[in-house]
């Protein structure tokens, strides 16, 4: 098993995700959120919830949300928000414990992307999708984003022979928008529109102070020993020059079908 198919693993970086990778992914759930109409009547689910950017957002719409994740650690993240029109599930999003056509919107961003069936993850989706409603995803391109793109982007550089960190496999199947399409119609969707959305992961260059903290959540950092450690903490630094913050461009793709 991959770390990111451990909910131990999640559990674990709960705390940690939701200082630093929530507020970047939020402005990409915003922008989901942004391209579906939602109003205090919707019934909407947030499938791997991660710490909630999504399901946070829908719900200071007025929705009422149901927040899902195979991670404890990350639910509790999201109810300890306090929003009353927020409920919160432990639930595998491959095998999803609800009924079908129960939802008006379902999202899943950067969630279903990270599944070893990621296919039985848009089913699942679909089936809880009522007819009408819509089934929206946010997947990265094939290299990722903020500090796993970077972090792969100077590892090809400094240590070219040597391979980084596998992408999972429905990342790697839905980084192109024909592709992604396709998967989304055999989810048994139809009508997918799919957009580019970029932001830039502000990286705080005095956060490479704390190298371990930074990158430590991927195999591209914890796989190297220290002297390679030393390397890449240094080329990042050189790539930041004078400038107090890094800005990372990290480009996601966003699917909206319809059920």
């Amino acid at each position: 098993m991959r770390a990111f198919e451990n909910p131990d693993h999640w559990n674990k970086a709960a705390t940690h995700y939701r200082e630093t990778a929530h507020p970047f992914t939020a402005k990409f759930a915003e922008a989901a959120l942004a391209r579906v109409a939602l109003s205090p009547e919707s019934h909407v689910l947030d499938v791997a919830t991660g710490t909630g950017a999504l399901a946070l957002a829908a719900a200071r719409s007025g929705a009422q949300v149901l927040a899902t994740d195979f991670s404890p650690g990350m639910v509790a993240c999201v109810a300890a928000a306090g929003l009353p029109n927020v409920a919160t599930r432990v639930m595998d999003g491959q095998a999803l414990d609800l009924p079908d056509a129960s939802f008006d919107a379902v999202f899943s961003i950067f969630g279903v992307i990270m599944f070893p069936d990621w296919q039985k993850g848009l089913s699942e989706m679909r089936r809880v999708t009522r007819p009408g409603g819509h089934g929206v995803v946010a997947t990265w391109q094939e290299q990722g984003a903020a500090t796993f793109l970077l972090l792969g982007d100077v590892r090809r550089k400094l240590f070219p022979g040597r391979a980084g960190m596998p992408m999972p496999e429905g990342v790697k199947a839905m980084s192109d928008p024909d592709d992604f399409a396709r998967a989304l119609v055999a989810a048994g969707y139809h009508d997918p529109h799919i957009e580019t959305v970029t932001h830039d992961f502000q990286l705080d260059v005095v956060s490479l102070d704390a190298p371990d903290t930074l990158f430590g959540m991927s195999p591209d950092w914890t796989s190297l020993d220290d002297a390679d450690k030393a390397a890449v903490v240094a080329e990042v630094r050189r790539l930041a020059g004078d400038r107090p913050v890094l800005p990372i461009p990290s480009t996601a793709l966003i699917a909206v079908a319809e059920a």
